[in-house]
């Protein structure tokens, strides 16, 4: 394995020009093109910075690495190329949260915010900026000047996916510059388009290199990692230059693309590191290896554990790494069923959950395409199984059994994710609000397991 991300405190002489060092370079940008990817899908579909924010209910029409039906979601774009941004949360369940343009994290809002879920008025400023900061915000400094803010409601009891879509209309999102009558960003509803946020259509060719070039002239240098934007140059990526190239240097840029999307996939979905592993008997892993929303070790960086995150998911906060009660929430991933197969969309599984499930929120189980690491596009609403909307009128049971396969169980069509002949899946565990049981008592799910031919007959 490549030694990755060598010490950014080492001076960079003249950076090696092969595929090595391509692929270490590919790895160590591979979430600030994802981010790139996220924008450009999200301009795509509507979204206009600092004036236009979407909002959905979470269909599967949106390729997007490992987003989740859960809840309502909203997304909105800010440039602060022209000064601070301000948002004003309302009080109640909003959890949000703001990453910069190579997807690191800035601050949280709502719930895992400051604000405590009490509501709030937070401004982010814009890389070097030095005029007065006025009084009564929460204040947050991005290093660039584009950056995401992705904001979540939570369902209240008895109340429908659309009613809790509105409370979003409630956010106040506006320039500094415009305080005594603000120019809000609007909000629209995008539920039901289709689009695509990820990154899948650059990540094996040389678009990859034209995007992270883009990004790079756009936004400032970080004298912290001055040793990898010194490392692009070897390539033809620097700051005010245009790339271009050549025929040899092209070719490289392209394998390397494909090797490192190889090596950043294989991290994600056959990992033998020990630190993954919640129960000794299963087969769900933690997804986040590390508790640092940098990445960071004792030493420097720890890439393996950034590699498997950002392989398959997008957008980081502090609040996503505990293992703690005090947790927003946590993720575990099923990459290979109870025989240690990966799951194949043209068979029959079902998962068994003991109940109830220690979560003070709500828990779901979402079935993904391993090819698009994004929601299985597989006709119906629903790629997903929730405690929220499916679950929502199980009471007193000791446990539940979800079902995934390419036809529906009789008699339990509401438990059940249709999967796709020919594709491989993988799910992720989902907890919002977890409890200490769900990281210290006895509590643990089932694995996913292969329903034989004996018990087919109730699928027909």
């Amino acid at each position: 394995m490549l030694v990755l991300f060598a010490s950014f405190n080492a001076h960079a002489a003249d950076a090696p020009k092969d595929i090595s060092s391509a692929v270490e370079a590919y790895r160590f940008w591979y979430p600030t093109v994802s981010m790139e990817g996220m924008m450009s899908g999200m301009r795509s579909l509507g979204v206009k910075d600092n004036a236009r924010m979407f909002s959905a209910q979470g269909d599967a029409g949106v390729l997007a690495f490992t987003a989740n039906q859960d809840t309502p979601y909203a997304v909105a774009l800010l440039d602060l190329k022209d000064g601070p941004m301000v948002v004003e949360i309302p009080a109640g369940p909003f959890m949000a949260l703001v990453d910069d343009h190579h997807q690191r994290w800035i601050v949280d809002m709502g719930i895992p915010g400051q604000d405590g879920g009490k509501g709030g008025k937070y401004l982010i400023l814009p890389p070097q900026y030095k005029s007065e900061v006025p009084q009564g915000f929460n204040v947050a400094q991005s290093n660039t000047f584009k950056v995401m803010l992705v904001a979540r409601v939570i369902p209240q009891a008895g109340q429908s996916m659309k009613t809790t879509q509105e409370r979003i209309k409630e956010f106040r999102i506006y320039p500094l510059s415009t305080i005594k009558s603000p120019k809000l960003v609007t909000v629209f509803d995008a539920t039901g388009k289709k689009g695509d946020t990820s990154l899948l259509k650059w990540e094996s060719n040389i678009q990859f290199w034209q995007q992270l070039a883009k990004v790079i002239n756009e936004e400032p240098m970080d004298s912290r990692y001055q040793i990898m934007f010194d490392q692009l140059k070897a390539f033809g990526i620097e700051k005010g230059k245009e790339f271009k190239p050549d025929a040899a240097t092209k070719k490289m840029l392209e394998a390397a693309a494909k090797e490192g999307k190889t090596q950043m996939l294989t991290t994600s979905f056959s990992s033998d590191r020990p630190d993954r592993i919640k129960w000794g008997d299963r087969k769900w892993e933690w997804l986040l290896l590390n508790s640092d929303p940098t990445w960071a070790t004792n030493h420097d960086m720890d890439p393996v554990a950034r590699d498997r995150y950002f392989a398959q998911a997008i957008v980081m906060s502090p609040a996503m790494l505990k293992r703690d009660a005090s947790a927003g929430s946590l993720y575990w991933g099923a990459f290979k069923d109870a025989n240690n197969k990966a799951m194949d969309g043209g068979r029959h599984y079902k998962l068994t959950v003991p109940m109830p499930v220690p979560a003070r929120l709500f828990w779901s189980v979402t079935v993904y395409d391993t090819e698009t690491r994004s929601l299985i596009q597989n006709g119906r609403p629903n790629a997903a199984i929730r405690s929220l909307v499916e679950l929502k009128d199980m009471k007193d049971v000791k446990s539940v059994d979800l079902y995934f396969g390419p036809s529906a169980p009789a008699g339990n069509e509401k438990t059940w994710v249709k999967t796709i002949p020919g594709k491989t899946w993988f799910a992720y565990f989902r907890i919002y609000g977890p409890d200490k049981e769900a990281f210290e008592g006895a509590w643990k799910p089932g694995d996913i397991t292969e329903i034989k031919n004996e018990t087919m007959a109730s699928f027909d």
